[in-house]
């Protein structure tokens, strides 16, 4: 997964929250954490078990999120490029 530094990719910062760059790079962690506990852990019992399936669950809702913000992202810099486009041609809404 690659990151953009971009500083005009990023939303603005609004009441300390963090951008969106900064989320998605949270959530790359937390990807890449959920993924290894899931795909290093044994079961040697039932409460193992019931760990490591909490991981999975984990492991799907970061996904989630993650692609939520990667096609927010997307529509956000496709919208802005037709912005372009369309003042480059001097299209008016």
């Amino acid at each position: 997964m690659s990151k953009s530094d971009s500083s005009s990719e990023q939303t603005p910062d609004v009441g300390g929250a963090p951008e969106r760059d900064e989320v998605l790079s949270m959530l790359e962690d937390g990807l890449e954490e959920a993924h290894r506990k899931v795909e290093s852990g044994r079961v040697y019992d039932a409460e193992n078990e019931k760990v490591r399936q909490g991981w999975f669950r984990t492991l799907g809702y970061i996904a989630g999120q993650y692609r939520q913000l990667m096609k927010d992202k997307e529509l956000e810099e496709m919208n802005e490029r037709l912005e372009r486009l369309e003042n480059a041609q001097g299209i008016d809404d």
